[in-house]
């Protein structure tokens, strides 16, 4: 199976489910990477945000496995599922999204605030705010800027009844960003 196939069986799989913020795993990803993409974000970039919890996508674990107190730690799954086919311009901002929230969290004011209850829920499993250690290792990333940027668009792309193009619109990105 190709990269694409691969991807598409898994929004196929557990696209439809729910994750406590009214909206699909499949819908969140397309909202996401339409953000990225009107705010002129690189092919790769783009390809990470529409990615960016394909770990949820593809652990056998149910959907409401935070509401049992339990981090997937999906953003390490889904970057190391992703490098099979990317490279870490893509595999990257996808591992350090988390991380991101976390970041911004400890240190932007009112960003906590803004979270909704099933991120403010899933930042406690994840290790809630950062130590000074922390933010230092998390701003010396690479990725680290690409990281927050998608962190953004992850916490816009949660707007229930919101239209976006399909999946095959955003293929395209997936397409330029493959390895060779």
């Amino acid at each position: 199976m190709s990269a694409l196939e691969e991807i598409r069986a898994a929004f196929a799989r557990r696209g439809a489910e729910t994750y406590g913020e009214g909206v699909s795993q499949l819908e969140h990803a397309l909202q996401c990477a339409l953000c990225a993409e009107r705010d002129g974000a690189g092919p790769a970039l783009i390809a990470a945000t529409l990615l960016h919890d394909i770990g949820h996508l593809i652990h056998d674990l149910p959907a409401d496995i935070a509401d049992q107190g339990i981090d997937a730690q999906h953003e390490s799954l889904g970057s190391a599922w992703l490098s099979r086919h990317f490279g870490p311009d893509v595999t990257e901002p996808v591992r350090l999204h988390v991380a991101a929230k976390r970041y911004l969290a400890t240190t932007e004011r009112g960003y906590f605030d803004l979270l909704s209850p099933a991120s403010v829920q899933s930042l406690q499993l994840q290790g809630g705010l950062m130590s000074t250690e922390e933010r230092a290792r998390f701003a010396a990333e690479r990725f680290a800027e690409e990281a927050v940027k998608l962190r953004r668009w992850d916490d816009e792309g949660k707007v229930v009844g919101m239209t976006t193009p399909s999946l095959s619109h955003f293929e395209r990105y997936l397409d330029a960003s493959l390895r060779s």
